[in-house]
């Protein structure tokens, strides 16, 4: 039974962190900040998750499991709501939700020799 459990830790914890580094690949390569915010936020909510379930499993029954469960339903609440507050605030600011990633308010091309700037 101390094997299985072994095993689905690991399994959870490389899952988590594997989502993890994903995500934040994501942040890098995405085009836009609402793109980001996308990748940000699901790694922020299903990666913790499962590295909180894979280090709970390894904890066994015990107040650092009540903690990590704590933890999780406090992420599980606090990063959806960040990144909602984010792309609120991106929007605000003049950033439009389109492929380019610029914002609404930035001219075409006002320099004569169509370079911008």
């Amino acid at each position: 039974m101390n094997l299985a459990i072994d095993i689905a830790s690991w399994l959870l914890l490389a899952a988590g962190g594997s989502l993890m580094v994903v995500s934040g690949l994501g942040l890098v390569r995405l085009p836009n900040v609402f793109a980001r915010l996308h990748a940000a936020g699901l790694a922020d909510t299903g990666g913790s998750a499962l590295l909180l379930l894979g280090m709970a499993l390894q904890a066994g029954w015990s107040l650092v499991t009540v903690k990590l469960v704590l933890i999780g339903i406090f992420l599980f609440f606090t990063a959806p709501t960040a990144g909602h507050a984010l792309a609120h605030a991106a929007l605000l600011g003049g950033i439009s939700p389109d492929d380019k990633g610029e914002s609404e308010d930035d001219d075409e091309d006002d320099s004569p020799d169509g370079r911008g700037g």
